[in-house]
């Protein structure tokens, strides 16, 4: 099959001519969006759980586009420049496709089941934070830095994946607690499902790591390295409790089109934060995030201890997540009937 490769533009300057979006949501003279964002549809055979598997799986037929020869994104991260390269250079990009499909996993949803794909994700995430970019000054001047990250990176991207050593100055710490984090996990954490609630309950020792890991392009998430936890279970709600801080967060793949397994719908979180402040005694407040946050959660405001047991506290939140109504359906409107329940 010939596959002429798409040329990469800025998503600010397709300036309405045909084109491939991958990832995010369609700009004017989009002829098709390979995207899991909420509501948008894309063809029955190419729906999966990441963007890049999409493309992938797009490149199978690659007979959707018509005269479209520009491929780009309105936002960075790991998913969308794998997405980006499949479509530009699909010779390399099928060469490589379970180790770049699992780059944007660890991006996305913070799995991995190659470490050097968990160190690619790791330097693309330190390329888009402009506190340790590599571009940090190039980024600091741009116009539009989601083009220069995807121009500079996409050339690279082979190499970041392949022979991430080259670029250990930008994972080694990072990894390192993510090794930390997996053996605190195995050896130490207890970890209980809540199956009918896509509910995990993980009880952390205070001791444990806790300079968290990297979420998407640039951004961070305290506590025990997210790929650590999320490799441990598959539940899209996690109940963290280490002493008597707690938090719940919902894992971002509850936020996209999962086509893999059915997922819970997401609750929202703002009447239990209300009722948590009630019975509270000692003056600790709660705060939730809307259920269209990426990975919307619940949590004490300014690191305050509760003064509830986990029990009690374990107890408000299954019970609220059993019977809140759903808040939150990525499916688009038309697949209300096909989507999980």
């Amino acid at each position: 099959m010939t596959r002429t490769p798409l040329q990469f533009v800025p998503y600010g300057d397709l300036a309405g001519r045909p084109n491939v979006i991958v990832d995010g949501s369609p700009a004017e003279g989009t002829v098709l969006c390979l995207s899991h964002w909420p509501g948008i549809p894309t063809p029955p055979e190419v729906r999966a759980d990441l963007s890049a598997q999409m493309a992938y799986r797009y490149l199978r037929s690659f007979d959707r586009h018509g005269e479209a020869r520009l491929v780009s994104n309105n936002h960075f991260d790991q998913d969308g420049l794998v997405s980006v390269f499949a479509l530009a250079d699909p010779a390399a990009g099928l060469a490589h496709e379970d180790l770049l499909t699992d780059v944007a996993a660890a991006g996305d949803f913070g799995t991995y089941r190659f470490r050097d794909a968990a160190r690619a994700s790791m330097i693309i995430a330190a390329y888009a934070d402009p506190s340790r970019s590599p571009l940090a000054d190039a980024i600091a001047v741009s116009a539009d830095p989601t083009g220069l990250l995807y121009t500079e990176l996409l050339p690279m991207l082979l190499e970041l994946a392949t022979a991430p050593e080259r670029h250990e100055d930008l994972w080694a710490e990072e990894d390192a607690c993510l090794t930390a984090s997996e053996h605190c996990v195995a050896d130490e954490v207890a970890l209980e499902e809540v199956p009918e609630l896509d509910l995990a309950v993980l009880v952390v020792p205070a001791g444990a790591p806790d300079a968290g890991g990297h979420r998407f392009g640039g951004e961070w998430a305290a506590g025990l390295h997210p790929m650590a936890l999320h490799n441990a279970t598959e539940r899209v709600a996690l109940l963290i409790a280490r002493d008597r801080r707690f938090e719940v967060r919902y894992r971002y793949e509850s936020w996209v089109q999962l086509r893999s397994r059915p997922v819970r719908p997401r609750v929202d979180l703002a009447p239990l934060a209300v009722h948590l402040d009630e019975v509270e005694s000692h003056g600790a407040t709660w705060e939730a995030d809307a259920p269209s946050g990426l990975t919307a959660g619940l949590r004490l405001v300014g690191g305050a201890e509760s003064s509830l047991d986990l029990a009690t506290f374990r107890a408000l939140v299954e019970e609220h997540l059993r019977t809140a109504p759903p808040a939150w359906d990525p499916y688009p409107a038309d697949e209300h009937a096909a989507a999980p329940v």
